[in-house]
């Protein structure tokens, strides 16, 4: 039988101030009505201004500073802007270095999405404090039935003694928290699920860091990679062959780990919380599409994945993306300038009124596509893809459905972003092996060449397109006299959590929480979750306040 989230009679306001396990600074304003959420408000707390640090900069020095916007995704920023360079140049790559540059993109997806799934979402449906009352021999038959991955009942004697340690300790660091103990009744999973999914969160954290090495191969560092040039790559010294192969262990372990706990898990997770079918849906869906062609690198029409949008949730009918109907809104924003502005022409001129603003109240702008709302991210991607027919990601996808027994229609959900970010993670980690054979057969052949000489124009535009693994990111760059004049970056986050439009129109953030059940005003943990599945990242402490007894408590959540 389908388990139910429950609800309560609960009518009032709840701020989360600063959301947990994000990256960057966002506060939720929130209005309950008899236990369902009414009103949304998202607000991002922190001002970037990196646009305006760029200002009158070499071209080929701006990377440099826009990876460093995020600490999470880092390469995804330096190559957007390494695409906008080469679109003002419009130049075309050697086709080994669109091959390693996609692969680093791939492993950027793998590893974000692990992170993710585990360590930044995974709390929103995993009682730690359960796992003490696990039976081992349950678990271990539990793991056996879903996965081939072999287990012993050491693996989940240790996670149990570290927990029961912890919670002795009352040091219970990133489990720590309402949310995460407390038995709390939105928590659905067994104790053994709990113990196996608890399991596979401490193994992914020792994974990510062997993830992280192999993008290092070919970046030379992680963090914020090195290796980008307008022309290509340099990555010479990853070419060895004892690099290669210590790149392809380390990509087959994180693989092997997708394909057999990672995929596994979500359908655990999904059978269970498959009421969340039911909240935190979006209408319109944008991707740019990703992992462009050796040949034609600069058509997004010709990438891997195919940019697209989706109307009204109708699969019927992709629309093509269309540059020249991207709007940035600052209406309701903290900044002054025009209201509405396309980013080659936007500004980022900061004016900021009032914590708490009811008309003025984030640092994110409100990004439109047509004067409309549309969220990004891995379900928008998965959603194009399998409407335009991608045999991999339809096949990958069906074959999850079919073992849930959802239909896409399930998809337009918080359950449904999360299972789409799991089976995007799979069909380009699959991907990567493809790329990474086709440069090894490459280099075979006597083809060397990864970077060719160009001229940085003295005067002109680009744009550059990149399907991060939270979503479109565009960098939008004008050059005059040699250098950067204008530079303005359209990302992921502000797409899906900007404030109201100009027009009134909520971000889909804000929409996907209407109508989201909340037991327990003080420990939302159902906001968390629908908030978490569209990914941002970092850890902090919550403050919760309740408006109307001005009543706060303070959780962490790492």
């Amino acid at each position: 039988m389908t388990k139910k989230t429950p609800t309560s009679d609960y009518t009032g306001c709840i701020v989360i101030d600063p959301l947990t396990r994000i990256e960057g600074h966002l506060r939720l304003e929130i209005h309950v009505e008899n236990g369902y959420v009414t009103e949304a408000r998202s607000c991002g707390t922190l001002f970037r201004g990196i646009e305006n640090i760029l200002i009158g900069r070499n071209p080929e020095d701006v990377q440099h500073f826009t990876q460093r916007t995020c600490g999470v995704c880092t390469y995804t920023h330096a190559l957007c802007t390494t695409r906008a360079l080469e679109d003002t140049m419009k130049t075309v790559i050697p086709p080994n270095a669109t091959y390693i540059r996609n692969i680093v993109l791939g492993i950027q997806y793998m590893h974000d999405h692990l992170v993710h799934f585990y360590h930044l979402h995974g709390l929103d449906f995993i009682d730690v404090s359960s796992v003490i009352d696990a039976d081992i021999q349950k678990t271990l038959k539990l793991a056996n039935e879903l996965s081939t991955q072999p287990y012993t009942e050491i693996d989940f004697r240790e996670t149990k003694y570290k927990i029961q340690k912890l919670i002795d300790s009352d040091q219970l660091g990133p489990f720590a928290g309402a949310y995460s103990t407390g038995g709390h009744p939105a928590y659905y999973l067994s104790a053994e699920a709990n113990l196996l999914l608890t399991t596979h969160y401490l193994k992914a954290l020792r994974l990510q860091v062997k993830t992280a090495r192999a993008m290092a191969i070919f970046g030379a560092k992680n963090p914020h990679t090195q290796f980008l040039i307008a022309g290509g790559v340099t990555c010479y010294e990853a070419l060895r062959e004892e690099n290669l192969d210590e790149f392809y262990k380390l990509y087959k372990e994180t693989f092997d780990f997708i394909e057999n706990i990672l995929v596994p898990d979500i359908t655990l997770i999904a059978n269970e919380y498959r009421d969340w079918s039911a909240f935190g849906g979006s209408q319109n869906f944008l991707t740019f599409g990703e992992f462009p062609d050796t040949e034609k690198v600069r058509d997004l029409d010709a990438r891997w994945l195919k940019p697209g949008l989706i109307l009204n949730r109708d699969l019927s009918i992709i629309h093509p993306f269309e540059p020249k109907k991207i709007a940035e809104h600052i209406g309701h924003s903290w900044y002054k300038g025009e209201p509405i502005q396309h980013p080659i022409n936007g500004t980022t001129i900061p004016e900021f009124t009032k914590m708490g603003d009811l008309d003025r109240y984030s640092w994110m702008k409100s990004p439109r596509y047509d004067g409309l709302a549309v969220e990004t991210g891995p379900l928008a991607q998965m959603l194009v893809s399998y409407a335009q027919g991608h045999p991999e990601v339809t096949t990958n996808l069906n074959d999850l459905l079919k073992k849930l027994n959802m239909s896409v229609d399930d998809l337009f959900s918080t359950i449904g972003r999360t299972i789409s970010r799991v089976v995007q993670c799979y069909t380009v980690a699959q991907q990567v092996d493809v790329w990474f054979q086709a440069l090894k057969n490459n280099l075979a052949s006597g083809d060397l060449q990864i970077c060719k000489k160009v001229d940085i124009p003295d005067y002109a535009t680009g744009i550059g397109y990149l399907n991060a693994p939270r979503g479109g990111l565009s960098h939008w760059m004008k050059i005059e006299h040699g250098v950067v004049s204008n530079f303005q970056l359209v990302v992921p986050s502000t797409w899906n959590f900007g404030p109201i439009d100009n027009f009134g129109q909520k971000g889909p953030v804000e929409n996907a929480l209407i109508g989201t059940p909340v037991y327990d005003p003080k420990r939302p943990i159902e906001i968390l979750r629908t908030v978490h599945a569209f990914d941002p990242c970092i850890a902090c402490s919550v403050h919760v306040i309740d408006s109307l007894t001005n009543e706060s408590s303070t959780h962490k959540i790492l």
